[in-house]
């Protein structure tokens, strides 16, 4: 055998060995991932069903919510699990706009909120963590299952993770009893919440709608990340509609926007529907 032929078999040895690499659902990030997963599912233990008299000290709008959605006489979840397939994910204004599937969790006992993305970036795996755990929040950016694109931590991630698990807690009504979030009624359709934990404060803005499900969360406590990894502050808002009833009678909403909300326009950059939810 001639040194240009085992040159081609080494070749073709590398790129069996990078698809099979691509193609198996293993991953060190995804790992970690379902490690932190389970963790945190082994601290919970579910008891009893939520009763009307559990939120009655709660505003009006919360009240309703919870009645109205269907969640009274069903038990007390330890989290909430939300899978979307195929959503409009842009990376910034400037960034690659990708299809991603996204699995979230966010656990009660404490505000802890764990997020993976899979997607492919020019044929080649993309994956993402976005977590809340233990007052800390962070982003982290995987190509090739390997390389990492970025990893973004500090008091700024700390914030924004924290605004984020408060912009779905409602969804596991459960976490509001938790002692870390309060609630200010502005009028028959806002409250105003605020959440304490890891020596972090956020707050933001829930409104409904005259069914009494949520639909849109505001807030100023987020910042953008920009090119150079300086933050800036824009003020971002999650949208969610089109609810529907599941097994269960409980009522969630099928559609979910993030939103950035510049100034000189809307950006949303991220736009799914829910496939799943637990």
């Amino acid at each position: 055998m001639n040194k240009k032929m085992i040159i081609w078999i080494i070749l073709l040895i590398i790129i069996a060995a990078i698809t099979i690499w691509f193609v198996i659902p293993f991953s060190p990030l995804r790992r970690t991932f379902k490690k932190d997963v389970d963790s945190l599912q082994k601290k919970n233990e579910t008891i009893k069903t939520i009763q009307k008299s559990d939120f009655e000290n709660f505003p009006t709008p919360i009240q309703k919510f919870v009645e109205n959605c269907g969640y009274l006489g069903t038990p007390h979840k330890d989290y909430l699990r939300m899978y979307y397939k195929k959503v409009d994910f842009a990376q910034g204004k400037t960034g690659p706009k990708l299809k991603i599937d996204y699995t979230q969790y966010d656990f009660v006992k404490e505000p802890a909120r764990l997020a993976l993305i899979d997607s492919r970036l020019f044929g080649i795996p993309f994956e993402g963590y976005d977590y809340y755990q233990n007052g800390n929040g962070g982003m982290k950016g995987v190509i090739a299952k390997i390389f990492t694109l970025f990893n973004q931590t500090g008091p700024e991630m700390d914030k924004a993770c924290l605004v984020t698990y408060l912009a779905e807690c409602l969804f596991v009504p459960s976490s509001l009893l938790n002692g870390f979030i309060t609630f200010k009624e502005i009028d028959d359709y806002k409250v105003k919440a605020t959440i304490s934990y890891g020596g972090q404060t956020s707050c933001g803005i829930f409104t409904f709608n005259e069914r009494y499900e949520y639909i849109s969360f505001t807030t100023n406590d987020r910042s953008v990340t920009n090119s150079d990894g300086t933050f800036e502050k824009v003020p971002w808002s999650a949208l969610c509609g089109d609810y529907v009833a599941g097994e269960n009678g409980i009522k969630y909403p099928s559609t979910f926007k993030a939103v950035w909300n510049y100034p000189e326009g809307d950006f949303v950059y991220f736009d799914g529907k829910i496939s799943e939810v637990e």
